[in-house]
């Protein structure tokens, strides 16, 4: 469930002229801008992106990159991205910085899309980079390539200083990720009980050194269905007394062991995951921005609303007062637009379904049975749902 607040009609002729108005005279009107496109869903912002280019003959991410700067251009020009190209820049920034906390991060997107999603985020970066992810990960291209010149997003932080050398990975973690990204994953929501019990017991053998190695313990998680590796793990809990998730964690536990910790979290509690996410960024000595955006970015549209109550049963602050006391200014105004306003009961007492909805079993056709985003009956735009047609034809 999204936390996007629309108004009451999309109207695009409306948004295409206030936005031509808020870039003109000395500097820009920041906060109309933000008020605009921050209450729009993808399908619309695309919309406006594509009329803009029409009517007035430039492209208005270009505008906006000259009219912005710091960590709000960035906000918003990812913001203003489609989906599966966000999603193949943000994978390529993690990569370009590598280690721990970046594979955290990029294990946390690619186990929260489905495989018709991973296709086009595969897709969106072989057209921005001329390389493929996989090539990436495995280290068959060690080198960074920029956009090419003739993508659309060819401007995109091109002032960015030389990367320095990315950290060495394990290779089971890089095993996990290749296999993660290649979307193998069913989509069904069948479950088969033999298999889940037969799996179960392979990762306590696994873990007890009786017999298999990481390659098992990647073919399960990489290759099952969300609801049959629900089933196996909770087969697991049943025979030996413990989640499994516990045997991830132990004074042996290594950089591989913490991998399938954050694969098997994001599948059973996405929103718990992003939740930690936020806390990490927003409670330590610094903010980390970069986390800080990509989270939001993200997840605004699908299911910031669980991602907010998890947040405060953890910290017992409200996202929102902790994005407020670490940022400032329309940088500020424009996260905490994104993730809705704060009164909302986020301190109840969880459930013992907490987050059910969220949880429930994707459809066979690969979409997430999510419920939508406040007030978005236009929808909030998936990879591959058709762009609403607004209010017909665009006028001047």
């Amino acid at each position: 469930m999204g936390t996007l607040t629309l108004p009451p009609y999309f109207n695009l002729q409306e948004d295409c002229k206030d936005l031509r108005s808020s870039f003109k005279g000395l500097g820009c009107n920041e906060k109309r801008v933000i008020e605009i496109l921050a209450r729009r869903t993808q399908a619309q912002r695309l919309e406006i992106a594509q009329a803009y280019q029409t009517v007035y003959g430039e492209s208005l991410h270009k505008r906006l990159k000259s009219a912005f700067s710091g960590k709000l251009e960035k906000c918003i020009l990812l913001w203003m991205m489609d989906s599966a190209e966000r999603d193949a820049i943000l994978l390529y920034e993690l990569m370009k910085v590598g280690g721990r906390k970046a594979d955290r991060a990029f294990i946390g997107i690619v186990c929260t899309r489905n495989s018709a999603q991973i296709y086009l985020i595969k897709q969106a970066y072989y057209t921005m980079f001329n390389q493929t992810l996989e090539n990436h990960i495995d280290g068959t291209d060690s080198h960074f390539m920029e956009f090419q010149t003739k993508n659309k997003w060819a401007f995109w932080r091109s002032g960015e200083s030389k990367v320095k050398e990315v950290p060495k990975r394990l290779v089971g973690v890089t095993k996990l990720m290749l296999a993660l990204v290649r979307g193998n994953r069913p989509e069904n929501t069948s479950v088969d009980r033999h298999i889940a019990l037969n799996d179960a017991h392979q990762l306590n053998k696994v873990f007890t050194g009786k017999v298999g190695d990481e390659d098992t313990l990647i073919r399960i998680f990489c290759t099952r269905s969300a609801q049959q590796l629900t089933a196996t793990l909770n087969y697991y809990h049943q025979h030996y007394g413990h989640d499994f998730e516990e045997s991830l964690i132990n004074e042996n536990s290594g950089d591989f062991e913490q991998a399938l910790r954050y694969t098997v979290m994001c599948f059973r509690q996405p929103a718990k995951f992003y939740a930690e996410e936020l806390h990490t960024a927003l409670g330590g000595a610094g903010t980390d921005d970069d986390a800080l955006i990509r989270v939001i970015t993200t997840r605004a549209e699908v299911d910031m609303q669980y991602i907010k109550l998890e947040f405060a049963n953890e910290c017992k602050r409200s996202l929102e007062e902790m994005i407020a006391n670490d940022t400032i200014g329309n940088y500020r105004y424009f996260l905490l637009t994104l993730v809705g306003p704060g009164d909302l009961g986020l301190f109840s007492p969880r459930t013992s379904n907490a987050s059910a909805s969220y949880y429930s079993p994707r459809t066979s056709n690969g979409s997430a049975s999510r419920q939508p985003s406040t007030g978005s009956q236009n929808g909030s735009a998936s990879y591959y749902s058709p762009r609403s047609s607004g209010q017909g034809s665009f006028q001047m």
